[in-house]
């Protein structure tokens, strides 16, 4: 199973490190194909050796090759939310996790959404326990 993991690049780097902790273990389970996402020296400047171009192409052909998306959406991004919107049109499971000790809110178009799956967490570990749910049960239905 492939799995695109989204997170805010561009859009702030303050949970990069639950993103670090979280790609490890989705690797456990699936391949991820955006692995890059959880690199600690990735900052808000994002990929800087591509282009714009680039980064989209590229990333749009994993979206279309991935089997499901894991977004972590506690941090706002233009492009993660754009990414998840291009995911439900083609009719890709995704699954949000959004980490209820932020002082943000989740937005609406997100949590309103009956196409998209979404778990708070608290704890690194709640995370782990919703991706491994969401995983196993779309193996269920392969």
């Amino acid at each position: 199973m492939k799995i695109y993991f989204a997170a805010a690049i561009r859009g702030g780097r303050e949970y990069a490190t639950t993103y670090h902790a979280l790609i490890p273990y989705i690797e456990t389970l699936a391949e991820v194909l955006t692995e890059h996402i959880g690199d600690r020296d990735l900052s808000a400047h994002g990929e800087t050796s591509l282009t714009d171009t680039d980064i989209y192409s590229r990333d749009m052909e994993w979206v279309t090759a991935s089997d499901a998306m894991i977004a972590e959406v506690t941090a706002p991004s233009l492009g993660v939310g754009y990414e998840i919107g291009r995911a439900v049109a083609a009719g890709t499971p995704v699954l949000c996790l959004f980490n209820s000790n932020s002082d943000g809110r989740l937005s609406a178009m997100i949590s309103g959404n009956p196409e998209v799956k979404v778990e708070s967490y608290g704890e690194l570990a709640e995370a782990e326990l919703a991706i491994r749910e969401f995983i196993e049960q779309l193996m269920q239905c392969e």
